[in-house]
């Protein structure tokens, strides 16, 4: 028996949640990849910038985008530091906290979450919109809806997603949704 024939010969449910962790491993180093060559950015960086186009002003406090990103609090504080190095990105002191920083979008920033923007969406409809139809990107939005539910139950029991919601109401930041 191969070791694939090992593998198909699990529990269904298994099986399905193996072929999808290894389609969403595939589909995001590709992604990535597509993203850096077209863009010169890193997935990181994508992340941080995506975020950032979606807040008012591209601003948004460090506490709210290091929930927002769900990344370690130094991951953040070496991303950051690594993007405004490269200009695309200022920490800023926050207006409502004199102890608290904003990370804000500068333009060449803007600029550049724009056209990685773009550069992923182009990818995702070719990779998967075109891939699965509508019927099926119907069935795939419902159970993402549905996960995301779930996850964000989970969330609630979880201490550590606990205690990060309370850091964020205790200095006053937005929850994400």
């Amino acid at each position: 028996m191969t070791m694939q024939q090992q593998a198909d010969t699990g529990v269904p449910e298994l099986e399905a949640w193996r072929r999808y962790t290894a389609a969403h491993a595939q589909l995001a180093t590709h992604l990535s990849r597509e993203l850096t060559r077209a863009t010169g950015l890193s997935e990181a960086d994508h992340q941080v910038l995506d975020a950032l186009l979606d807040a008012p002003q591209g601003r948004m406090r460090a506490l709210e985008l290091r929930y927002t990103l769900q990344w370690e609090k130094s991951r953040l504080s070496h991303q950051v530091a690594r993007m405004t190095g490269r200009g695309l990105v200022d920490r800023v002191a926050c207006p409502q906290d004199a102890r608290g920083w904003d990370i804000a979008l500068t333009g060449a920033g803007r600029e550049a979450a724009v056209r990685a923007r773009r550069v992923r969406e182009e990818s995702v409809r070719r990779l998967v919109v075109d891939t699965l139809g509508a019927e099926r990107l119907a069935g795939f939005a419902e159970a993402a809806a549905l996960l995301a539910t779930r996850l964000q139950q989970a969330a609630l029991q979880d201490p550590d997603c606990r205690a990060a919601r309370a850091e964020l109401e205790r200095n006053g930041a937005s929850l994400p949704e």
